[in-house]
């Protein structure tokens, strides 16, 4: 008999809490609403992957898929299934592997003592940021062209002849992940730089007086108190391991490179816009959901059980 009554008094308590800061779920209710709108109401769609989904009939009206699995093993029995799997843990894989620059720069940031060299230098890393992926493509294409690029125009005054590195199937990985590197990483220290702000000076004056060097305080203070921070942003990447950004994959492919660019993405968009395969296509987007929100359960679990730093 006490748990339902638990249960009422927790009711009551959350109701009077409403009640009494009105005004603050009011300012919530907007953002809410666009949520279960944009977010939660569409969810509904998973159904054309167990569908043969025809948009004349609507999601309700088309036929079930039998048996309901026939599209996700279609892709796993497709030529399609190993390679892309492939290009995309091996391009999001690598992307973990620069995963420590953006510490690495805030912490030299942290170190500068120039106030307005550091301003200087912080605007020069974050402004990349705000270029669009068309135009940073662009920029890539015109940069590495062997006829015309300013690569091109090196070998050329080198006598070396000039490859295409746009076309090689090879490069495709260390163009995307070094140039999201160039692109991003001034971007993302911004959240370590902020942790880095929040310690208390008083432990730099401790260690000053017991005659620490600048790397001992970066090893023993800085490092330490960065760690939190570093593992929630890595679950946040582990959870998306197979859910690598489209947009730049899309615009750096082309037939000589789509052997190691083709990744799930593109491969969803070329089946189900394309194509108009559509039940295909979300069946394959949705194994690829199913396994992000698999692995970011699994590495949160794992952090907490290890470090006791989680997402909850």
């Amino acid at each position: 008999m006490k748990a339902p009554k638990q249960q009422k008094g927790n009711t009551k308590n959350l109701w009077l809490r409403i009640r009494r800061n009105w005004g603050l779920y009011l300012l919530l209710l907007p953002a809410v609403i666009l949520l279960i709108c944009f977010t939660y109401r569409p969810m509904y769609g998973v159904l054309i992957a167990f569908k043969e989904y025809r948009p004349a009939d609507g999601i309700w009206g088309s036929a079930w898929s039998t048996p309901w699995y026939k599209h996700f093993k279609k892709f796993f029995d497709s030529y399609q299934f190993v390679n892309t799997i492939k290009n995309t843990l091996t391009i999001t894989l690598y992307s973990l592997l620069v995963f420590p620059i953006p510490i690495i720069l805030a912490l030299c940031i942290n170190q500068m003592k120039s106030g307005r060299f550091k301003k200087i230098f912080q605007t020069v890393t974050y402004m990349p940021h705000f270029i669009s992926t068309v135009v940073m493509v662009g920029l890539i294409t015109l940069l590495l062209s062997p006829g015309s690029g300013v690569f091109g125009a090196i070998c050329n005054v080198l006598g070396l002849e000039a490859p295409n590195l746009m076309g090689k199937a090879g490069a495709f990985k260390h163009l995307y992940v070094w140039s999201d590197v160039w692109q991003h990483a001034g971007w993302d220290s911004i959240i370590y730089i902020a942790a880095l702000s929040g310690i208390d000076p008083s432990l730099y004056e401790a260690a000053t007086v017991d005659g620490a060097t600048k790397m001992q305080k970066i090893k023993y203070i800085d490092i330490p108190m960065l760690i939190p921070t570093a593992v929630i942003m890595l679950i946040l990447r582990m959870g998306g391991l197979l859910g690598l950004g489209f947009e730049k994959v899309y615009l750096m492919q082309n037939d000589l490179n789509l052997v190691s660019s083709e990744v799930i993405s593109t491969y969803v968009y070329k089946i189900g816009v394309i194509n108009t395969q559509y039940s295909y296509s979300a069946a394959i987007n949705l194994f690829s959901t199913i396994v992000n929100f698999i692995l970011l359960l699994s590495v949160n679990k794992i952090s907490k059980r290890i470090s006791e730093n989680s997402l909850w």
